[in-house]
């Protein structure tokens, strides 16, 4: 069974969806760890009632970025952890994670990219005045949502939709969503077979 950490800055919804799925079967998988950079935010809570061991630290205590990711890959190593998921982790990825997990590190995005990377991708696409958008799942990189795409999936924007009515489509589109490609990568053998390709509809 894969291990697995979780970096989370805020509520920790897909960190809930996550954890559900592993219990009821459907992502063969264990969380590690809960890395997050937001001390009080709400999925610390969460992972204490899950009972999941959590490495929480702020970043402004730190000379720099590459201080805080060595103690987090030191956390990681010791968990022997063998993918990191990003689930809301409003912070880039440096080169210290990189070079430690380079190919094992996936983040979930709230558009169809490369369209609308960056913050408030569901915003951005709303005041656009697009009629679809989605969910992407990606490999990390060096760039901000650039990495290697693992999948999509698409919704369309309805007539009346306002910006609540989508976040709430785009949330519960992520949150089934995630788990059900996680474990496509969690049981995938070797590297070349876990492009799953795009899932439209």
């Amino acid at each position: 069974m894969k291990k697995i950490a979780v970096f989370a800055s805020g509520s920790g919804t897909n960190f809930q969806a996550i954890v559900d799925s592993i219990k009821e079967g459907r992502l063969a998988a264990e969380i590690e760890l809960l890395v997050c950079d937001k001390p009080g935010a709400k999925v610390v809570e969460r992972a204490s009632k899950e009972w999941v061991d959590t490495f929480v630290f702020s970043p402004k205590e730190y000379p720099e970025k590459s201080f805080f990711e060595a103690e987090i890959v030191e956390a990681l190593q010791a968990k022997n952890v063998d993918l990191i998921v990003l689930a809301g982790y409003m912070r880039l990825i440096g080169d210290t994670l990189l070079k430690a997990y380079r190919n094992k590190i996936v983040n979930i995005h709230p558009s169809l990219l490369p369209a609308f990377p960056g913050k408030d991708a569901i915003g951005q696409a709303f005041r656009a005045g697009v009629n679809t958008t989605g969910v992407t799942i990606h490999y990390v990189d060096e760039g901000m949502d650039t990495g290697p795409i693992i999948a999509q999936r698409e919704l369309t924007i309805e007539t009346g939709d306002t910006l609540d009515s989508i976040e709430e489509k785009v949330h519960q589109i992520e949150h089934e969503f995630y788990p059900q490609i996680l474990q496509s990568l969690v049981t995938t053998k070797s590297k070349n077979s876990t492009t799953i390709g795009s899932d439209l509809k």
